[in-house]
């Protein structure tokens, strides 16, 4: 066969950037600096991780995207956030929705006095669908989260812990999104639970190709979910890598993981290795 009439082998190509966050610095009460030039990207159907201590500026990164930031008086004051080739950093959270960004809050979220059906029918407000799409979404998010089925008619403030995270996470499904910031989804649950939630997640991703920018502090099962992670500390991004790669880092095996390689060190070197933390070289 002709060398030129042979087929070229396809050549595979990066998912597409959806979320593109560039050097972006937040402030508190025009005063406090929280975020110093943050930059992470989340592609086309991918799960990243943002991972840290409390107080290292995972939320405030989520909330800088889902432009939440004004409810705490906090503003994004130098940097961009763009979804899809498009600046969202004046878009108002409804907007964002519209447009396939949902924020599934820390701390599960519901109305307590309504029941987890009513609950998750808030979700799709904002879309303005017909009672039989209605029913269809709602079916939707029972395939995924059998027990809010059949809790459907209990009060969501009367439900489990997990319950309510699982509510949370459908009632911003309910919203058809095409990615989801979900915020310390593993807080106060049992591992178990945490498990299934993941595992849902997981499965949100691969099925149905929704997103995930996920900040969460249990780095062992985040990285083990993810497929790519950023480490943020007091406001900047430190380390950033696969979700792979970053399990076997040693630095985050000893501090985030919980597993050290090397001998048991004496105080005066812990102390010094703790400064080696910060990932400054």
């Amino acid at each position: 066969m002709n060398a030129s009439a042979q087929t070229a082998a396809p050549v595979a190509t990066a998912p597409a950037v959806l979320l593109d966050v560039n050097g972006i610095e937040v402030i508190y009460n025009h005063v406090i600096l929280v975020l110093k030039g943050v930059s992470l990207q989340v592609p086309e159907g991918k799960i990243v991780a943002l991972l840290g201590a409390n107080g290292a500026g995972k939320t405030t990164t989520l909330r800088a995207v889902s432009n939440l930031l004004k409810g705490e008086r906090g503003d994004v004051t130098k940097g961009s956030i763009v979804y899809r080739g498009e600046r969202i950093d004046r878009l108002t959270p409804s907007d964002l929705v519209r447009r396939g960004v949902v924020q599934v809050m820390e701390g599960r979220h519901c109305f307590a006095h309504l029941s987890i059906e009513d609950n998750l029918l808030t979700g799709a407000y904002t879309l303005g669908l017909g009672r039989a799409e209605l029913a269809q979404a709602l079916e939707r998010v029972f395939t995924y989260f059998p027990r809010l089925k059949q809790r459907k008619t209990s009060q969501a403030g009367y439900t489990s812990g997990g319950e309510q995270q699982m509510c949370a996470i459908g009632r911003a499904l309910m919203a058809n999104p095409r990615m989801i910031l979900l915020d310390e989804p593993s807080m106060g649950l049992a591992p178990q639970i945490v498990e299934e939630i993941f595992e849902i997640v997981r499965d949100l991703n691969e099925r149905e190709g929704v997103s995930f920018l996920l900040a969460e502090q249990n780095t062992n099962i985040a990285l083990r979910y993810a497929d790519y992670g950023y480490i943020l500390e007091n406001g900047r991004v430190m380390m950033d890598g696969q979700a792979e790669a970053l399990a076997e880092n040693e630095d985050v095996k000893e501090f985030y993981l919980g597993i050290s390689s090397g001998e048991r060190k004496s105080f005066r070197d812990n102390k010094f290795y703790r400064r080696r933390k910060r990932w400054l070289a």
